[in-house]
């Protein structure tokens, strides 16, 4: 690898500073200061309610932050002036419900978002489109409707759709805790795929043992803080935070 090219790799893509979230008396966020440079793939865990998928939300501003910054590539996206729908289609999200719209074929879903919002043909949506079902076993989906679908097959439908809009970073939330366990590898797998492609990701999840596999960095959540966080084998080999070493004797 060129220095040009570890410089690039080591580029900062998104940098939380001082992050914060409050519902009413509930801090859900309390300070949250992370970088995610440009190929990481960062895996969020923690216990339930710790904040995790409100970090996560934050990121692109579907949940408001209420107090810090985000630099998104350079801009501070916490800025209101700043246009967040120009920002949102550089950062692809994958929720725990798949949100495809049940009233239009597979293929629909996924060329709506780059012909409406960044002006392509739909001979050239559909075929890059078609490329992406394919990679992902799907090509022979493409006219079927969401009903006709599998949960794993909506999920993975769902990633496909948000690689359509080229992002430079994946976000998912939870990506296979709504899906049946035999459903989960297939998601899994083109998550896989996307990680040794060098796509930058930020997931939170509960899948442990695949965080292990394929992370190269890992966010310990509690109570709205980050607790640790680090290199993904010293985290999982070495925890330091008792807080941590009690999560993991009870997951792993």
């Amino acid at each position: 690898m060129s220095d040009n090219q570890i410089k690039e790799e080591n580029k900062t893509l998104i940098s939380v500073n001082n992050l914060s979230k409050h519902f009413e008396d509930l801090h859900a966020l309390n300070g949250v200061t992370i970088d995610i440079n440009k190929g990481d793939v960062v895996f969020v865990i923690g216990p339930s309610g710790s904040g995790k998928s409100t970090f996560l939300r934050c990121l692109n501003r579907l949940e408001e932050p209420t107090g810090g910054t985000i630099l998104f590539e350079g801009v501070d996206i916490t800025n209101k002036k700043t246009d967040i729908n120009m920002h949102r289609q550089k950062m692809g999200m994958v929720f725990q419900q798949f949100n495809l719209f049940p009233h239009m074929t597979v293929l629909k879903n996924l060329t709506i978002g780059p012909m409406k919002l960044q002006g392509k043909s739909k001979k050239e949506a559909e075929e890059e489109a078609m490329k992406l079902l394919e990679r992902v076993g799907l090509a022979d989906r493409a006219n079927a409707y969401p009903s006709q679908l599998s949960g794993g097959q909506k999920q993975r439908i769902a990633i496909v759709r948000a690689l359509c809009m080229k992002p430079d970073v994946m976000l998912f939330d939870e990506p296979t805790s709504a899906l049946d366990p035999e459903m989960v590898g297939e998601v899994l797998e083109v998550m896989r795929e996307l990680a040794k492609e060098n796509m930058t990701m930020v997931v939170v999840t509960h899948e442990i043992a695949f965080a292990k596999e394929i992370a190269n960095r890992v966010i310990f959540m509690a109570d709205g803080k980050i607790e640790e966080e680090g290199d993904a084998k010293e985290f999982f080999e070495n925890p330091k935070s008792e807080r941590l070493k009690a999560f993991l004797a009870k997951v792993l």
